[in-house]
């Protein structure tokens, strides 16, 4: 995907690294499996204790063990709701202290149930980093998010929401025999899910307090909402990303979309909403779909200027993180959907407050593979976390 990105014309170019915010490589399936009732849960059965387990099912998996589950949590108006996703753990007996646990925070797959990566045939390498996370004994859980799997609607771009499954998440796997009980883990996550990694980081310990997290990963985070819709509501990737964002949170905040879309463009806007991201093919099909939005979108300059949705953008933009949790940046210096100067934008307001940040900058590097060209450096961050190595610092390099 990079590769064909740089030898296109400029605009072409970013029209397909921007659909990369929505594919980000990993889906290279065909479409997902059809839902089962394994995603429905009654309201006695959600009714529990944060981070419990609903039900399991194994999944095939050579080099260890894997489990789709549907665990309980709380959604964005602190009522019960069930969220599904996925735990994999390697061979053998965990060691004394129970094995640590990486939460990877998927970016974007769509915005409907049937969308949930944990239906996804290739839902294992999506897991940017699995093996060699495997390989060192942890424990990975990855969380499909509230809506997706299990009934929606998704809050797409709603970082506590998010956050919450992530740390949900990890509760349940940490129950499971083969853990060991641990309560040590780390959040590694891209693009969407660099959001939800570091909106984990900004409420683990009043969500979570009983939980310690060592260390926060995200590549090509969503860390400034506005800038992203502005930068990129131009071009046609920009669009379905707008799109997506203001058909979830018409939904989930009841915000006036007919304040901001001509009515024209509603009909476009449902069928969007219905495409999942699973394969390079879906990114032609979303394409085509959205080629009657060129035509009318939006009936104000952006959604970054009109209330409610200036508020809720910002509010979905994480902030500084408590100072002594450590943080890893990847970035791209070449992803045009979230420029490098975003990302460093967001380290220096880290710095400033005080928090250890390590920058990891990828010449020649777009969007959808920043995970990907990042991951081993990722988890030998991740690896010296756990081992209480104390964490590097680049702030002062910038």
């Amino acid at each position: 995907m990079s590769h064909v990105a740089q030898t296109l014309p400029i605009r072409v170019a970013r029209t397909f690294a921007l659909l990369a915010f929505i594919a980000c490589l990993a889906k290279t399936g065909t479409s997902a499996m059809a839902q089962s009732a394994f995603y429905q849960a009654t309201e006695h059965q959600i009714a529990g204790p944060l981070g419990t387990l609903i039900r399991q099912e194994p999944m095939p998996f050579r080099g260890g063990s894997a489990y789709r589950v549907l665990y309980r949590s709380t959604g964005l108006q602190n009522k019960p709701i069930a969220v599904s996703g996925v735990v994999v753990v390697p061979p053998g007996a965990p060691p004394s202290g129970g094995r640590p646990i990486v939460a990877w925070a998927h970016p974007t797959s769509g915005i409907v149930p049937r969308c949930a990566p944990s239906l996804a045939i290739f839902v294992f390498q999506q897991m940017q980093g699995l093996r060699e996370m495997l390989d060192r004994g942890y424990a990975v859980v990855a969380t499909d998010y509230p809506g997706l799997g299990t009934p929606g609607p998704h809050p797409y771009l709603v970082g506590e929401s998010e956050a919450r499954a992530v740390l949900d998440s990890v509760r349940v796997a940490r129950t499971m025999p083969e853990l060991g009980g641990s309560n040590s883990f780390a959040v590694w996550g891209h693009s969407q899910g660099g959001q939800a990694a570091l909106f984990t980081g900004l409420i683990a310990k009043s969500y979570a307090p009983e939980l310690n997290l060592v260390g926060v990963a995200a590549a090509a985070p969503a860390s400034d909402l506005a800038t992203l819709i502005d930068d990129d509501l131009g071009t046609p990737g920009g669009k379905n990303i707008a799109a997506m964002t203001l058909w979830s949170w018409a939904r989930v905040y009841n915000a006036p979309i007919e304040n901001v879309v001509v009515p024209a463009a509603m009909p476009v806007i449902d069928r969007l909403a219905e495409e999942c991201l699973e394969s390079m093919f879906d990114l032609w099909e979303r394409r085509n779909t959205e080629i009657s939005l060129e035509h009318g979108f939006l009936s104000v300059s952006s959604p970054t200027a009109v209330e409610p949705w200036r508020s809720l953008l910002a509010r979905n933009s994480p902030g500084t993180l408590p100072l002594q949790l450590p943080v890893f940046l990847a970035q791209g210096r070449t992803d045009p959907v979230i420029r490098p100067q975003v990302t460093q934008d967001y380290m220096q307001r880290l710095c400033k407050a005080g928090s250890k940040v390590r920058l990891l900058v990828l010449p020649g590097v777009g969007h959808g593979l920043a995970a990907y060209m990042s991951k081993g450096e990722a988890v030998d961050w991740m690896a010296d976390r756990f081992a209480a190595i104390p964490a590097p610092n680049d702030c002062g390099r910038m």
